[in-house]
């Protein structure tokens, strides 16, 4: 089930960006599956989820991420025997690693969306209700769809800002660019030409999401 998760073990440059963007790409889906499920929660005409979705909202956005992440990793492995589908030692952090940073990431896309949803016209959601949709359907057909539109540029700072914390990811032992660079400088000496490799490689991977989010944040703006 979980063999797309897997990666592949490259020690060098290319392999640690490689798995930093595997790490980004499968955590980005997560955050915004997650995310969208939890906006909707807060939303929702239910007291308990909505009750639900603003706790979760507010005690992970003020956790560190370094905590999320050993939690997710350590805690789970160690403590409760989560495996995730795997045998091999650093696959299993690996999946772990994405199951924290989805955690974490989560409570922010939530944020960006929610903002969205408060653009779109309370006459258009008393409207669908009045012809007979359901809160799903209304947020499904009506609202979501405008309000996705109208958080393209916050939700690619959020992205933006998940492929930085995938850094995090080194505290577990998860093979990524921030692992490979400490390996580097404690057995090299040239400091600070590694540390500007590693700079341009994490440019190099945020600059584009920015230009192109941007891009399509003005082609698709909801027009009031």
């Amino acid at each position: 089930m979980f063999d797309f998760l897997s990666g592949y073990d490259d020690p060098s440059i290319w392999g640690a960006f490689w798995r930093t963007v595997q790490l980004t790409v499968f955590s980005g889906v997560g955050s915004l599956v997650w995310g969208t499920l939890l906006a909707a929660m807060r939303v929702s005409p239910v007291p308990l989820m909505r009750g639900f979705g603003t706790a979760y909202v507010n005690i992970v956005r003020n956790i560190p991420l370094t905590v999320i992440i050993v939690f997710t990793s350590l805690g789970l492995s160690d403590i409760f025997s989560v495996t995730m589908g795997a045998s091999d030692f650093d696959v299993r952090y690996f999946r772990l690693a994405i199951l924290g940073l989805v955690a974490y990431t989560a409570a922010f896309v939530c944020e960006a969306i929610r903002s969205g949803i408060n653009t779109v016209p309370l006459g258009q959601a008393e409207a669908a209700r009045a012809i007979g949709l359901s809160f799903a359907q209304t947020l499904r057909f009506i609202v979501l769809p405008q309000a996705f539109r109208s958080v393209i540029g916050p939700l690619a700072n959020v992205l933006i800002a998940l492929t930085k914390n995938t850094t995090v990811a080194a505290a577990i032992g998860v093979a990524e660019a921030a692992l490979l660079m400490k390996e580097m400088i404690e057995n090299e000496a040239q400091t600070l030409l590694i540390g500007a490799v590693f700079a341009l490689g994490f440019v190099v991977l945020t600059l584009p999401t920015g230009l192109f989010f941007g891009w399509l944040s003005k082609r698709l703006a909801v027009k009031r």
